[in-house]
């Protein structure tokens, strides 16, 4: 049973209970650790940004939830998206969004990785309709498409998504904020 009152705080924002807090969020509150003050600091903070609306927040935070196949959070930031304004469709895209940056982070990171040409010339024969004219447009979806790729560490796919943003008007601002807010919830992701 956990006795530590900012790990069963930081639960209870989440809408979880003890049983769902993994190991290191147990070792964590039996030793504790200041990080869960810094954890729980850190959630909040990187939700609420001037560059990110809370419904875009919530929506970036399920792709990466969806990401890490963390279905605590996923929950979270569903009930989140519902109550920040975002629709099925939306909420529905933001998860599809994480499913096909892993499709194309683990493919494109293997083009880049090997530096052969010989990979870059056979046609990837990866559907990617989503992309053409996504319900969220083309600048979020880009944002999300970025934060999903900077979590699964593909190089190509970060710096491909990044020049689209700027493209396309996205301040560098709004970028970070959007990066930073993933990098939180994978941290998260290790403890509920």
């Amino acid at each position: 049973m956990i006795q530590n009152e900012t790990a069963l705080e930081f639960l209870e924002l989440l809408g979880a209970n003890e049983l769902e807090a993994k190991a290191s969020l147990i070792t964590l509150a039996e030793s504790d650790s200041k990080y869960l003050r810094d954890l729980k600091v850190n959630f909040k903070t990187a939700l609420k940004t001037e560059n990110l609306s809370d419904k875009e927040a919530a929506l970036i935070a399920l792709s990466i939830a969806s990401n890490e196949n963390n279905e605590v959070l996923i929950h979270y930031f569903t009930n989140s998206s519902i109550n920040n304004g975002a629709s099925k469709e939306e909420i529905g895209e933001a998860i599809a969004c994480a499913s096909l940056l892993s499709s194309n982070n683990v493919f494109y990171r293997f083009r880049h990785f090997t530096g052969k040409e010989k990979y870059t010339q056979i046609p990837a024969k990866l559907r990617m309709n989503i992309m053409v004219n996504p319900v969220l447009g083309k600048e979020f979806f880009e944002l999300m498409s970025l934060a999903v790729s900077a979590v699964n560490g593909c190089e190509m796919c970060v710096n491909a998504h990044e020049n689209s943003l700027m493209d396309l008007g996205t301040s560098e601002e709004r970028v970070f904020d959007a990066v930073r807010l993933s990098a939180v919830i994978v941290s998260v992701s290790k403890l509920v």
